[in-house]
């Protein structure tokens, strides 16, 4: 039987890892396998419920019939909200014609990438990083790759963005970040940003700008002293090359909810609009009237954030010091303070060793199968997120 010949994108698309394992990992749980599972970037809704105000507006809206489509730049009343909300709690100010909406980051992110990228444009990304290795081969850009380390806290070190960012089109970054649940500091995130705006001065009009892809949909959830820093807070002119993508998705344990919002230049903005309309990537309409009204409840914002960041934050913290006591007494483990976001990066550095029965753990592949046989530990090994192979980092959720 003949092979099915079809594009040679989708030929050549690797679908999305984190998912795969993930699945993988439920249906040996329905089957009746104990398993710790740590996968998914998602909340037990039971454990973490989105907050009471927004599950009782979203109920109302229902009810008071919201199910019609949405306008295509998402509802006045939602970007207007979208845009108080950023105000008072970041210190942005973008006017709802600089705000879309979509039904979370992944459409806005595809969608962005989409409007900013032709084939062979240069786009800058770290690695571990979340899925910029995909949107880059669905855009036929080519990859400016920088592997990032534990000194570093896992983010492109500016000096590695410099090597690359002559004649680039799009730097990608995410703080806090997806997977490492760590952040960028202040100071190179400035230092990033001078580099953009210096080289965008030698661009001329007729030259496509250099634009800064800013992923910070876990603002929100910082623990500690860190401190979520902005690249528009940090330089103003930031605000002609910055696109932002955001929303309630981790803020408000709300995965499954569906709103998200990009912000960016006017002009970038209705590309992206014009983009989404064909793909139909909207936020239900219910939920987009309830989150409207949500997000000007500042108080109930604040209460909210409040208890939820301190659970999760024990959560990381316990797990954290459990990996430490591990590595004093010899363990071949270590593990990252939690900084930000929902993930704890931990690393497991086994290859080379042998087994009780003595087999060999010849590649990390080796180890990840082992530690789910063995310990009934399900994590996601940062080969899943555009790192190499061999790389014995992995984040836990």
């Amino acid at each position: 039987m003949s092979k099915l010949k079809l594009s040679h994108l989708a030929e050549t698309l690797i679908g999305s890892e984190i998912v795969k394992l993930g699945n993988a990992i439920s249906e040996r749980i329905r089957n009746g396998e104990k398993i710790y599972n740590y996968t998914i970037g998602d909340f037990d809704p039971n454990i973490f419920p989105i907050p009471k105000e927004l599950e009782d507006l979203v109920v109302q809206s229902y009810r008071e019939h919201h199910t019609n489509y949405p306008a295509a730049d998402g509802i006045i009343d939602l970007r207007k909200s979208v845009s108080i909300f950023l105000k008072e709690w970041e210190g942005l100010d973008y006017a709802p014609n600089e705000i879309q909406i979509a039904s979370g980051g992944r459409p806005l992110i595809y969608a962005l990438f989409k409007a900013i990228v032709d084939k062979g444009d240069k786009v800058i990304y770290g690695v571990p990083s979340w899925n910029n290795n995909h949107y880059v081969h669905l855009t036929d850009g080519e990859h400016c790759l920088i592997d990032c380390t534990v000194e570093n806290n896992f983010m492109p070190a500016p000096k590695d963005i410099a090597a690359h960012i002559k004649g680039a089109t799009l730097i990608c970054l995410c703080t806090p970040q997806n997977p490492t649940g760590t952040t960028l500091s202040k100071e190179s995130l400035e230092e990033i940003c001078d580099m953009i705006i210096t080289e965008n001065k030698t661009r001329t009009p007729e030259q496509k700008k250099l634009y800064l892809l800013f992923d910070q949909m876990y603002w929100t959830l910082t623990y500690g002293s860190t401190i979520h820093v902005n690249p528009v807070s940090v330089r103003p002119a930031m605000k002609e090359y910055t696109v932002f993508v955001d929303g309630i998705s981790k803020a408000f344990a709300s995965t499954g909810v569906r709103v998200g919002w990009a912000l960016g230049p006017a002009e970038l903005i209705a590309k992206v609009k014009a983009i989404l309309s064909h793909v139909g990537a909207w936020a239900p309409m219910a939920e987009q009237h309830a989150v409207a009204k949500y997000l000007l409840q500042k108080e109930a914002i604040a209460i909210y954030l409040k208890s939820f960041k301190a659970a999760i934050e024990e959560r990381l913290v316990n797990i954290f010091n459990g990996f430490i006591q591990l590595k004093t007494k010899g363990f071949s483990v270590d593990a990252v303070a939690p900084q930000a976001a929902i993930y704890l990066t931990v690393k497991i550095d086994l290859v080379g060793k042998k087994t009780a029965d003595g087999k060999l753990l010849a590649t990390q592949s080796d180890v990840t199968s082992y530690i789910l046989s063995e310990a009934k530990l399900a994590i996601v090994p940062f080969s899943a997120f555009g790192a190499n192979s061999q790389n014995p980092w992995y984040r836990l959720r």
